[in-house]
């Protein structure tokens, strides 16, 4: 167990970072925050910043020297980083968890190793494995590139051989999966947190809607097809976080199908879905992953009220500002991000206990 007073690092320096150092000050930690980006918003709330490369060896060790412990906002941070860390620190989650989830070829094989259940899928290293896996696939599907793409990026829909050529020039050739589009009656995540011990436990499942591939909003109670797949999925989850001797915030995309819950995706890190748990939760998903990475006892992760509903605030819906702060039943956060754009998450609002106006 980590004492007060002790430093955690954490690596990636967005909005997550900023709500994880955020949730470590009241336990008594302080956080260093390590990322490439000169403006990094997680900088403004850490008591020290490094920035420089994921692979400056030399800024790295002493990034290292000054932690106790290690852990990340963010699942594209290379894994040959995590590997030197580890050398130096203790890294929480591990090197296998980052390697799995960053190759959505590796993560869709894995869970099925487990048993877990996905929509069908196929490799794609070129054009003309496309083809083939349209043949085995068939359409309409989806193109994803295999490593890096979030919030909908790096995806395109085939809804006829005729798209191929110009879904794969949308990907710019790069190596992909071909999904096959599910019947699915809601999206919904699984959110756990394990602890070094193997402890385990889980916030509800919030019915996630996307807009334009973003996460748009999370709400709780979820429709009843979600309550139903919910202990498949957490039983699927947990199959993944032990057979990765995983360590802090886990979470498991899930689609909510006729046959049961089909996994999506993971991340192994605190999860945009789970930001309603700051008011929504007896402990958040930002206080229990710094407590897991301590090693300290986790927190009671019970939902405090329904309903609850937690919406972004993604591009222009920043204005919207004022007229959120005039509710009083509306928790607004604002990520200190500079620049509006399209598509660029700036902020979310939550309500607990009561439906927005």
């Amino acid at each position: 167990m980590l004492p007060p007073g002790s430093t955690i690092g954490i690596l990636g320096g967005g909005q997550l970072g900023r709500m994880l150092a955020l949730a470590a000050a009241p336990l008594g930690y302080r956080v260093h925050i390590y990322a490439p980006e000169v403006h990094s918003v997680a900088f403004d709330v850490a008591a020290r910043h490094s920035q420089a490369a994921w692979d400056d060896e030399s800024r790295l060790a002493a990034f290292a020297a000054d932690c106790d412990a290690v852990t990340l906002e963010f699942e594209n941070v290379p894994v040959d980083t995590l590997r030197f860390l580890s050398g130096h620190v203790a890294v929480r989650p591990g090197a296998r968890a980052l390697e799995i989830a960053q190759d959505r070829r590796a993560e869709k094989a894995f869970v099925r190793s487990l048993g877990g259940q996905t929509a069908p899928f196929a490799p794609v290293a070129d054009r003309a494995a496309l083809d083939t896996a349209m043949t085995a696939i068939g359409t309409p599907a989806i193109l994803k590139t295999a490593r890096m793409g979030y919030d909908g990026k790096g995806q395109a829909r085939i809804m006829a051989a005729v798209d191929a050529a110009g879904a794969w020039d949308s990907i710019d050739g790069h190596v992909a999966v071909l999904e096959g589009l599910v019947n699915f009656a809601a999206e919904f995540s699984v959110m756990l947190v394990r602890g070094i011990d193997g402890e385990i436990r889980y916030w509800d499942s919030p019915h996630n809607v996307h807009r334009d591939g973003i996460l748009a909003s999370a709400s709780l109670p979820p429709p009843a097809i979600v309550l139903d797949q919910q202990d498949t999925a957490r039983a699927m989850a947990a199959q993944l976080a032990d057979a990765l001797d995983y360590v802090g915030v886990l979470t498991c995309e899930f689609f909510a199908a006729p046959g049961g819950p089909l996994f999506n995706e993971m991340a192994p890190r605190v999860h945009n879905s789970g930001h309603w748990t700051i008011e929504g939760a007896v402990t958040s998903q930002f206080a229990n992953h710094i407590r897991a990475v301590a090693g300290l006892p986790l927190g009671d992760t019970a939902t405090r009220a329904l309903p609850v509903t937690m919406r972004n605030l993604i591009g222009d819906d920043i204005a919207q500002l004022p007229m959120l702060l005039a509710d009083p039943a509306a928790q607004v956060h604002h990520y200190g991000k500079a620049e509006v754009r399209d598509g660029r998450k700036l902020g979310h609002v939550s309500w607990v206990g009561c439906r927005p106006a």
